[in-house]
């Protein structure tokens, strides 16, 4: 499947179980548009109604990424700051929908990462940058913070003085620092990005999909939850996971020294 919304361009490898959202603004360095927010929620909703009569899971990870050669993306719109823009609307804003997505989101970053495309970014599930992207908050030159949770993100990822730092002071930091804070996951060299980032894509897919969702529960529940309720929720995931076939499957192919076949069931 490949699609073209206005500002947002879906494609879907059914062999892999792999889709991917491109962000295509590249003259405005793929800023946030109200209209790039929607399609990329119509853009979820397209790849995730490719389960929609499949036998198990056919979408297995999600890559979102940014067209032209500078920008993942480099913030909103200026002339677009609203309660909306900061994810302040009666609607669920696109960070919303890519942090609750069912399967696991891949922020692929090559370039600038700032504003309210870093906190789209803090939405998904893993970010890959390049060597030569760059991280920042730049509200506070605007007289404003980062409105949908840009310090509460870094916060829980590299403490308060980096959350701080970032928002108070609105300079960007490399890629390598921002892995070194925690706040992305990995960086790969600039000419090795888009092979490694496929790579990483192609191994988290093939893992069993039922259980590759309730780990995403389960780590999304211990941000709100105390020790003993997250131990609770464990449980009832691990037993539910105990009963489907993908569990059988892989006790059958450790028993008989194989790599397992998970469908998703």
């Amino acid at each position: 499947m490949d699609d073209s919304l206005d500002t947002v361009l879906v494609a879907f490898d059914e062999e892999r179980g792999v889709g991917t959202l491109t962000m295509n603004r590249p003259d405005a360095l793929n800023a946030l548009s109200g209209q790039l927010r929607d399609d990329i929620v119509a853009g979820l909703e397209l790849l995730e109604a490719e389960n929609e009569g499949a036998d198990g899971v056919a979408l297995r990870a999600v890559i979102l990424e940014g067209a032209g050669e500078k920008a993942f993306c480099a913030g909103a719109d200026i002339g677009g700051f609203s309660s909306e823009s900061a994810g302040d609307s009666s609607a669920r804003s696109h960070y919303d929908v890519i942090r609750d997505f069912p399967v696991p989101v891949v922020a692929k970053i090559d370039g600038y990462c700032l504003g309210g495309g870093l906190e789209t970014a803090l939405a998904c599930d893993f970010r890959l940058a390049s060597e030569r992207s760059t991280f920042g908050f730049p509200e506070v030159n605007l007289g404003i913070l980062p409105g949908a949770g840009g310090v509460q993100y870094v916060e829980k990822l590299a403490g308060p003085g980096v959350a701080k730092e970032l928002a108070m002071f609105g300079d960007h930091i490399s890629a390598e620092r921002a892995a070194d804070e925690g706040i992305i996951t990995r960086v790969y060299d600039d000419d090795e990005f888009d092979d490694d980032v496929d790579a990483f894509v192609t191994d988290l897919a093939g893992q069993a999909p039922l259980a590759i969702q309730a780990i995403k529960k389960s780590a999304d529940m211990a941000v709100h939850t105390g020790l003993e309720e997250g131990l609770a929720y464990d449980r009832q995931l691990f037993e539910g996971l105990l009963q489907t076939e993908d569990h059988a499957e892989g006790a059958a192919a450790f028993s008989e020294d194989r790599e397992p076949e998970f469908d998703g069931k």
